[in-house]
C-alpha cells in the first residue's frame, strides 16, 4: 500500500484519485487554498498549469525526496493555441528544475477524466497511463500502486519526452475542446 497526495479536488484529480484508491492504496487530497502538513509517498499535482509554480514553491520543502507527478498541459488559455514553456523544455521539466531533491513524472496529461473512470478510451480501448520519468525506481512506485486499478501503463521513456507528452496532451484537449472528439474519447495504443 503506498499513500497517495493530490493536489486539486477537480475532475482530473478525482478520477486519479479514485484509480489509485482502486488499486489499494490510501488517497488524500489538497484542495485550493488549503495548507498541506505532510504529503503521501506520491504527490500528484492535478491543478491547472497556472497554479503549479505557487504549489511547487509553497511545498518544496515537503516534496523533497517524493515521487512528484506533473499532470498539467501548459496551454495559453487564452488564445488555446500554443504550449507556454520553452520549446526545448515541458512543465514537468520546469517542476524538476525547482525540485532538485524530488523525482519528477510526467503522467495522466494524455488521458480524460471520463478515460480515467471508465478505463476505456471511446468505451472500447484500454487507457493507457503514459509515463515519463528519469528515475526508474519512481517509474516502478506508480506502476505498482496502479496495478488492479483496471488502467494500463506505459514507460514513455525519459523526462526529455514530456515534451512529446505534453504536445500530444494539447492536440487532444483541442480536438475535444472543438467537439472534434468527444471528451471520453482520445489517443490509445494498440500492441
Amino acid at each position: 500500500m503506498t499513500t497517495i497526495t493530490i493536489f486539486g479536488q477537480g475532475n482530473m484529480g478525482k478520477a486519479i484519485g479514485e484509480n489509485f484508491q482502486a488499486a489499494g492504496n490510501v488517497v488524500s487530497y489538497i484542495g485550493k487554498g488549503e495548507v498541506a502538513d505532510s504529503v503521501g509517498d506520491i504527490v500528484v499535482l492535478a491543478v491547472p498549469y497556472p497554479a503549479l509554480s505557487s504549489i511547487v514553491k509553497e511545498n518544496a520543502e515537503k516534496l523533497a525526496g517524493k515521487v512528484v507527478i506533473d499532470i498539467t498541459n501548459p496551454l495559453d488559455f487564452d488564445t488555446f493555441d500554443s504550449l507556454v514553456v520553452p520549446a526545448d523544455s515541458s512543465a514537468a521539466a520546469e517542476v524538476q528544475k525547482a525540485l532538485p531533491n524530488s523525482k519528477v513524472l510526467k503522467a495522466f496529461n494524455t488521458t480524460f477524466a471520463g478515460t480515467l473512470t471508465s478505463k476505456t478510451i471511446g468505451g472500447s480501448h484500454q487507457t493507457t497511463v503514459l509515463v515519463a520519468g528519469d528515475d526508474a525506481e519512481a517509474k516502478s512506485q506508480v506502476f505498482a500502486a496502479l496495478e488492479g486499478s483496471g488502467l494500463a501503463t506505459l514507460d514513455a521513456g525519459s523526462l526529455k519526452r514530456a515534451r512529446e507528452l505534453e504536445a500530444v496532451g494539447f492536440l487532444q484537449l483541442t480536438l475535444a475542446g472543438s467537439e472534434k472528439i468527444s471528451w471520453n474519447g482520445g489517443f490509445g495504443l494498440f500492441n
